[in-house]
């Protein structure tokens, strides 16, 4: 190979309601919202989700944008019985788990939940 990726830096979701992914993601996940260049996005660690509202995508884009479309897995050090027991407290559903799930990094222990635009959430403990 001419080159080596090293991590992903961003990825982008398209949604629905970025206020409201706002809201899901800031309070219920913990990011923090970021502004750029008139753009909003949701850190994390050394990542970032970039958020494009529907109908309103930047160029480039995919080719077919579509809130709902994602499955995405975050890391946590926290025990998944607390985070379910805040998720709970959240009033957030949780659709199944835990289960145990092959990661990219090894084994897994993960719960699966929805935001907004019923895009896919998974919270996993490393095993």
């Amino acid at each position: 190979m001419a080159f080596v990726l090293e991590h992903l830096d961003h990825l982008v979701l398209t949604v629905a309601n970025i206020d409201a992914t706002i809201d899901f993601y800031t309070e219920v996940l913990g990011m923090e919202v970021v502004t750029f260049q008139g753009r909003k996005a949701l850190a994390f660690g050394i990542q970032r989700l970039n958020l494009h509202q529907r109908g309103h995508e930047f160029d480039p884009k995919a080719a077919h944008p579509t809130p709902g479309s994602a499955d995405l897995c975050f890391l946590t050090t926290t025990s998944l019985e607390n985070v379910m027991e805040y998720l709970r407290e959240q009033k957030i559903h949780i659709e199944e788990g835990p289960v145990d799930r092959d990661g990219a990094i090894g084994k897994l222990r993960s719960i699966y939940l929805r935001d907004p635009d019923r895009n896919l959430i998974e919270i996993s403990n490393t095993l």
